[in-house]
This record gives C-alpha cells, sequence and structure tokens, in this order.
C-alpha cells in the first residue's frame, strides 16, 4: 500500500476519470468531448455544444432541433419564483439570487428526486432554460422594470439579450455572445465542478448538487475575477489613466492584476485568444473600441513585465462590458453556460457512481488526557 501524500488545493491530484473535457496546460489545448474549442466556437452553437457535453457527440439535424425546441418550451418560471425575485432587495448579490432561485426550482419539479438518467437529462434541460429567465427578471426588477417574458424561439443567446433589454438584439452581438457561452460551459475538475460531483457522488439530487456548484462560483477566487477586470478598466477610463503606466504602478505596489495566469495553463488561455478575436470585431461594429484598446495595453504590459499571459476572465469582461451587460452579472452568465458543463458531470458521474472521499492529514496534537483541573464544572 503506498503512502498517502498531500497536496494543498489538491494539485495535481487526479481524482476521476472523465470523457468530458481535456485541457492540456502546456499547450495551451482545450477540448470537449474530442472537438478543439476552436472548432466548436467556429461552426456550432451554445445548443449543439450542450448537446456534445450531455451525450459524447453532436446532434444531428433532428436531435438539434429536438433539443431547441426542448429548451425554448421550459424557459418559463413558476409563480412562485417570480414572487421569490419581487421580493429580493435590490441590492442583492446576484449570485446568491440564482443560488436561492435555482434551489426553489425543485420545489416545483415533480422529477426532483428521480434520479434516472433520463430524468436528470431533462432537469438539465430546464435549468439551462431557466437560468437566463431568472438573470434577466431579476435585473429587471432590481431597476424599476417588468420581466420581458422569454422568447418561444430563437437560441439562448438571443433569448437572454431580449430579456435583458425588450430589443431582438443584432446579428453580431448574439453570434459574439453565443461563442461566450461555450467557451464557459466547460474546464474539466475545476472548483465548482469538482464541488457538484462531490454533492453528486453522495446520491443527493441534481438541484442540490448545482446549488452547491454555484455556491463555488460565487467565490471572487473562482468565478469573479473579470467582475475585477471591469473594475480596472472602469477605473482607467474613470481616472484616464494611460492602461500600461496604471499596470506598472500596480506591479510596483505588489498588487495582482486579475485576468492573467491560471492553475492550470503555463502559456496562452486559448479561450482568451478566441475572446480576444471576437471583442475586436464587436468593437469595430459597434464603433467604441475602448475597452478592447485598454485591454490589450494592459495585455502588452503584463506579457513584458511579468511574463504572463491572459486568461478566459480578462477578455470576457470587455464582451460582456461592450454588450452593456452589468458588471455584476458577469459571474452569474458564466453559471448560466456552465451548468451545460455541470450536468454533465453530474450525468457522467452517476454511471458508475463512487463515493467522493479524501483524507486529511491531522497536524494537531495527540495523547492529551481529561483531568478534573482542566475540566470547568
Amino acid at each position: 500500500m503506498s503512502t498517502p501524500t498531500t497536496a494543498r488545493g489538491l494539485e495535481g491530484v487526479i481524482a476521476l476519470d472523465t470523457a468530458i473535457c481535456h485541457i492540456d496546460g502546456v499547450k495551451g489545448e482545450l477540448v470537449y468531448a474530442g472537438y478543439d474549442i476552436a472548432e466548436l466556437t467556429s461552426h456550432c452553437t451554445f445548443e449543439e455544444v450542450a448537446y456534445l457535453l450531455w451525450n459524447g457527440q453532436l446532434p444531428d439535424n433532428s436531435e438539434r432541433r429536438e433539443l431547441e425546441q426542448r429548451l425554448c418550451a421550459e424557459r418559463a418560471l413558476p409563480p412562485m419564483v417570480h414572487e421569490l425575485l419581487a421580493m429580493t432587495p435590490e441590492d442583492a448579490n446576484p449570485m446568491a439570487v440564482l443560488r436561492s432561485a435555482l434551489s426553489l426550482l425543485a420545489l416545483f419539479d415533480a422529477e426532483a428526486d428521480d434520479m434516472s438518467r433520463e430524468a436528470n437529462y431533462r432537469k438539465s434541460i430546464r435549468m439551462t432554460s431557466r437560468i437566463p429567465t431568472i438573470l434577466a427578471a431579476f435585473d429587471r426588477r432590481r431597476n424599476g422594470l417588468d420581466p420581458v417574458p422569454p422568447l418561444t424561439d430563437g437560441s439562448t443567446a438571443r433569448n437572454f439579450l431580449y430579456m435583458m433589454s425588450g430589443e431582438i438584439p443584432g446579428e453580431a452581438a448574439e453570434k459574439t455572445f453565443d461563442a461566450c457561452l461555450i467557451l464557459h460551459a466547460e474546464h474539466g475538475l475545476n472548483a465548482s465542478t469538482f464541488a457538484g460531483r462531490v454533492i453528486g457522488a453522495t446520491l443527493s439530487d441534481v438541484y442540490s448538487a448545482i446549488t452547491g456548484a454555484i455556491g463555488a462560483l460565487k467565490g471572487p477566487l473562482h468565478g469573479g475575477a473579470n467582475i475585477k477586470v471591469m473594475d480596472m478598466l472602469a477605473d482607467i477610463d474613470a481616472t484616464g489613466s494611460d492602461p500600461a503606466a496604471y499596470v506598472r504602478d500596480k506591479l510596483a505596489r505588489k498588487e495582482r492584476v486579475m485576468g492573467f495566469g491560471h492553475r492550470v495553463y503555463k502559456t496562452v488561455d486559448p479561450r482568451a485568444t478566441i475572446l480576444k478575436e471576437m471583442v475586436d470585431s464587436l468593437s469595430s461594429e459597434r464603433g467604441d473600441r475602448k475597452w478592447y484598446d485598454m485591454s490589450v495595453a494592459i495585455m502588452d504590459t503584463m506579457s513584458t513585465e511579468k511574463g504572463l499571459y491572459p486568461n478566459v476572465d480578462f477578455f470576457s469582461a470587455s464582451v460582456y462590458g461592450t454588450l452593456g451587460i452589468p458588471t455584476d452579472l458577469f459571474t452569474p452568465i458564466f453559471a448560466l453556460a456552465r451548468i451545460t458543463g455541470w450536468t454533465a458531470h453530474l450525468l457522467e458521474q452517476w454511471e458508475d457512481n463512487r463515493l467522493i472521499r479524501p483524507r486529511a492529514a491531522y497536524t494537531g496534537p495527540l495523547g492529551k488526557t481529561v483531568g478534573k483541573t482542566t475540566v470547568a464544572r
């Protein structure tokens, strides 16, 4: 029997086998079920990628149409969830709102405790359909506006942007946001996915597992980095600072510049490369290159000064900022996409389930005794 070893943060530990996602941090490769991420963002829709993650293969035309129809049909929320959103304080953390609303959905799902693969697949579709509705309805209500009912057709990207603004988005905006959802849909055994699989491994229900995953994503070390990136861009804009000088000043003060470096990638995050191209095109079409130009200047400075490369959070901030999405919705949008990867991992976990139960290395004292003089009565 081998001697147990300790790995802080489980870094480098292989906890399980998966056929969902492959990451090569040295080469900068990200693969979903055999397909390179650049191939998927160039040739597929978010709905097709959802099908791929859930089923291990891309859909044919009939399967694609069926999934799109099912996703459209499940977009409406139960009235009680709308009542919860109406009672939510305007300054509530959107991730806390999403966590609570998603958990509440379980009470109105007749299949909530049905652990068959078929039922869990249907619940995966429902959650993917309803998270956009939750987020858009919350944002509208906190701004004193009535929620916009979801569209009964069209893509997830188109529907979300429509529910946010009440206006049908342009083709470029829809295509860009759709690609963002693909890029955020899955990323191996990250903190939130692992949290969800740990909960799922107990044979708890899918809603409990996803609520836990949302709780993990809420943490600023996991899902909140692009918010910090946007805060930095906004500060540079508000103060009229030179982006390169701003970054050098932060580095001189030993402050962290968010959106750079990654636990897995030792080179450029492939998602960042794709996002950089997308925000370039979107900025040109909209006639406003402010966020893009700032981001490139920061990227070049970090490369020169620290030898660090941008990760997915860095350019996703520019994309969402250009689309006019409120900064505090950046992380919930991460969840809007990642729900497909989370549920894919749960479906895989339950195919050959084993309780996930690591050990801890005890570092406390031993041999203590309880004496009459040491115990207060």
